[in-house]
């Protein structure tokens, strides 16, 4: 195994941003899921702000994690969560979510730390950092952190549900409420099976809404 550093990024790795945006487009692919899109531009305006956690291996890009800040300050997430193939199944994805985690609480202190998503990995680990599922009405109001799911394949879906639910799952972490990490709730076969009737459900009434509409 590589030996493999994990720092903030800066404008010094404006250079890996397009490669960051193929590789998180290819794994989205590969998995058949929704994503935002990211342009090389907006990746390298995360770096830019101190914003950006990337993984490198003898100057090879191995993996990233960014932080966008809403409703002023009050709520961080962390998005665009990825590893280079190369680097796959040896723990770096915990080990640059734990970073940005971290590397969160520290610069922004009060906020509570949220996220969106489908993928069960990616429960798992917030999960053993103390995020706990919550409904989307306890995660950041802001326009603007909904208006970036209008690249999502699932996008029709969470206007139709008013963004109160979508494919994704919200979680949360309140600094004030000190999560104990030691609060397991995660269960992976149960949530896939929840996974997979919400899907059925959310799906099949988004079909039936666009019916009703012609």
């Amino acid at each position: 195994m590589k030996k493999v550093d994990i720092i903030i990024a800066g404008e010094n790795h404006y250079k890996y941003a397009q490669e960051i945006c193929e590789v998180i487009a290819d794994s989205a692919r590969v998995r058949g899921t929704g994503i935002a899109k990211r342009t090389p531009e907006y990746i390298q305006t995360k770096m830019q702000n101190r914003n950006a956690v990337i993984a490198l291996s003898d100057n090879q890009f191995a993996g990233f994690c960014y932080i966008e800040v809403w409703s002023h300050g009050k709520y961080v997430a962390h998005s665009g969560l990825i590893v280079h193939p190369d680097f796959r199944n040896q723990g770096l994805a915990k080990s640059i979510k734990e970073f940005t985690f971290n590397y969160s609480l520290k610069k922004y202190p009060t906020a509570k730390v949220f996220g969106i998503t489908t993928g069960l990995a990616v429960m798992k680990i917030n999960s053993d950092l103390g995020y706990r599922p919550v409904t989307f009405s306890e995660l950041t109001d802001d326009p603007k952190f909904w208006e970036g799911c209008k690249t999502c394949t699932n996008f029709n879906i969470l206007t139709s549900k008013e963004h109160k639910m979508c494919l994704c799952t919200g979680m949360l972490y309140d600094p004030a409420k000190k999560n104990s990490k030691k609060q397991k709730w995660f269960d992976k076969a149960v949530l896939k099976r929840l996974k997979n009737i919400k899907q059925a459900i959310m799906l099949k009434n988004n079909k039936e809404l666009l019916l009703w509409k012609k």
